[in-house]
């Protein structure tokens, strides 16, 4: 994973308006909904979205009652697509295909410190010193575009762009640190009466340099910045590409930059470990980091269905570890517990907090309200961590980079 020579990454964001973002955020919406009133839902939504028709379904079991077809059109209509004919939230049709969650399932669940997971897998978190929100820079950068693109659409600055997009970013780096940009590339949908240049130089001003460190820009002296590939892109959303839950794995982690277990996040509640305990781990990486135990650092659990505890509670550090990765696991299972319900517990996960992690990763992002806690730090954690190393001997190959 490091390389000490020259070398590039390229990670990739979705705007809320990419048709797989609809989805997600139309299932976060659903679960939400069910913890407003009943904490103890047990959600695994699905959404299905194509031209002008939306597909809910999964199992849930849960006392909350609520309008769904409301929901969806409500959720459709603040993403952007209100007078879109291919798709908006006027005209779609809504079928709901929900089924209650398998009693065989439900069993091995329960709650409380003896939780059983709610699902079998392995679950990876990260955290870097690459930026200030312990991210990658690639897929932290990648989000920002698009996070600009969607800002400056709803505010009218770029009158022209409708919902779907997408930023691609390339970053070089050298000896493990980020040297500058590569490329960009940039996709919108727009309106019909917008031509090439006008997008060009819309996006290039309002949204790449706002966003992109003029340092990086400057590094190269010439950028590759792509905006629509194609020289076209008014068929957009679920009218241009239909919409799944859960199919932008990467996009909603580290950029691919860091390993993924393969389990999706969105319309899962906390009881199911390949959301809550993927939290977790980041949650628990970013405190090594943050403690100055490491500069990198990747956690890695695995549960069996109805079973509370991982099967593993693996840390690497990839050599920038001020102790041993061993000894500084045994540490990290001291400090924290990773048993599915004392992390539902520790990180309050049983409120209706996750449609806002539907868009622009469930990392990196700010902890504000309740929202985002596997986010926050805790600093009575960080000095927890570093007390218990005091007695331990320091590697003499520490790395930074």
């Amino acid at each position: 994973m490091i390389n000490m020579n020259g070398w590039e990454f390229t990670s990739e964001s979705v705007t809320e308006g990419h048709p797989d973002k609809v989805a997600d955020r139309i299932s976060d919406a659903v679960l939400d909904s069910c913890l407003r009133q009943d904490k103890n839902s047990r959600v695994a939504c699905e959404t299905l979205t194509t031209t002008n028709f939306v597909v809910v379904s999964g199992e849930i079991t849960t006392n909350a009652k609520f309008d769904l077809d409301n929901l969806v059109r409500n959720t459709i209509k603040d993403i952007g697509y209100t007078d879109y004919p291919g798709y908006n939230y006027k005209n779609v049709e809504v079928l709901d295909k929900r089924n209650n969650q398998s009693p065989d399932i439900a069993q091995g669940i329960r709650s409380g410190e003896e939780q059983g997971a709610g699902d079998q897998g392995m679950m990876f978190g990260f955290a870097c010193i690459e930026t200030i929100e312990l991210m990658p820079y690639p897929i932290m950068l990648a989000h920002k575009l698009t996070k600009k693109m969607t800002e400056v659409r709803k505010k009218g600055i770029l009158p022209f762009l409708l919902p779907d997009g997408k930023s691609q970013v390339t970053v070089q780096y050298l000896d493990n640190k980020v040297v500058g940009v590569k490329s960009i590339t940039l996709a919108s949908q727009h309106m019909e009466e917008a031509n090439n240049e006008e997008l060009f130089d819309g996006l290039y001003e309002e949204v790449i340099k706002q966003v992109v460190e003029k340092k990086y820009l400057d590094k190269f002296k010439k950028v590759d910045i792509i905006i629509n590939g194609t020289g076209r892109f008014t068929k957009g959303g679920p009218d241009g590409d239909t919409g799944l839950t859960g199919r932008k794995i990467i996009v909603d982690t580290y950029g691919g930059y860091a390993r993924h277990g393969g389990g999706a996040f969105s319309g899962k509640d906390p009881s199911k470990v390949d959301r809550s305990s993927a939290y977790m781990a980041r949650y628990i990486a970013k405190h090594i980091v943050t403690s100055g135990l490491a500069a990198r650092c990747e956690v890695n659990f695995s549960y069996t269905i109805g079973i509370p505890n991982s099967h593993i509670f693996e840390i690497n550090t990839f050599d920038t570890g001020l102790i041993d990765d061993n000894q500084l696991k045994e540490i990290s299972k001291e400090v924290f517990d990773v048993r599915p319900g004392m992390i539902i517990s520790h990180l309050d996960l049983l409120r209706p907090i996750y449609e806002k992690t539907s868009a622009y990763g469930h990392f990196g992002r700010e902890s504000y309200n309740g929202y985002f806690p596997w986010e926050k730090i805790n600093p009575e954690i960080t000095e927890k961590l570093i007390d218990k190393t005091q007695d331990l001997e320091f590697r003499s190959n520490f790395q930074t980079f």
